[in-house]
């Protein structure tokens, strides 16, 4: 799965997994997973995440291949955040080749940035009870009020515009790459992220029957 944050591409992601009946792996998975399991590479990532870093390449690529070898991926898996870059999907495209499989589908959600921007700025918290609310989909009942405790909602500053600017410029950056990696392989499909949850499970599932 590829998109942009707030793309949907998680939402999206648990829905195929279900009807296809796969494993759903995401890059936040596969480091709590290697985490818990105590594998010499989860223990190496956990020094990274633990200062908030980015997990260098062959120890993020290492930790993937070793979570698609296990058995519940014989039949298939679905990836969330791996590959990031254009060096971690090669040393998937070579895992995949070296075992006489191949990517099937790279599903891309396309979002106009602005949408994408309403979207992430839109989350408010609660700071005394801790519940979260969102402007579009989940607003509270009285504006800027906890509809729990009746304190006032903050917005964190990750959720900022500026911050959330700066994200989507880093990420736009690295999707772009991606998305004219797998086109050139001709296993990249694009819908659109503008429609509800439910009319965009239904064109995945449509492509997917398709193909």
């Amino acid at each position: 799965m590829l998109g942009l944050p707030g793309s949907g591409k998680g939402t999206q992601s648990e829905f195929i997994s279900n009807k296809q009946n796969i494993p759903h792996i995401s890059t936040g998975s596969l480091f709590r997973k290697a985490d818990q399991d105590g594998t010499e590479l989860g223990l190496v990532a956990r020094q990274y995440t633990a200062k908030g870093e980015l997990v260098p390449d062959e120890i993020t690529i290492g930790i993937a291949l070793e979570r698609l070898d296990q058995d519940d991926c014989s039949q298939g898996f679905l990836l969330d955040g791996f590959p990031r870059n254009l060096a971690q999907a090669e040393a998937l495209n070579q895992y995949a080749a070296a075992r006489n499989k191949m990517i099937d589908h790279v599903i891309y959600i396309e979002t106009d940035e602005a949408l994408l921007l309403e979207r992430l700025t839109g989350r408010r918290v609660c700071p005394a009870c801790g519940k979260t609310f969102h402007l579009m989909n989940h607003p509270p009942q009285i504006d800027g009020q906890c509809d729990y405790c009746s304190a006032k909602l903050i917005q964190r500053a990750d959720d900022s515009e500026e911050t959330v600017k700066e994200r989507l410029k880093v990420n736009r950056r690295l999707t772009d790459r991606l998305v004219e990696y797998y086109d050139s392989k001709s296993v990249l499909r694009t819908v659109s992220g503008s429609k509800e949850i439910h009319e965009l499970s239904e064109d995945i599932a449509e492509l997917l029957q398709r193909d």
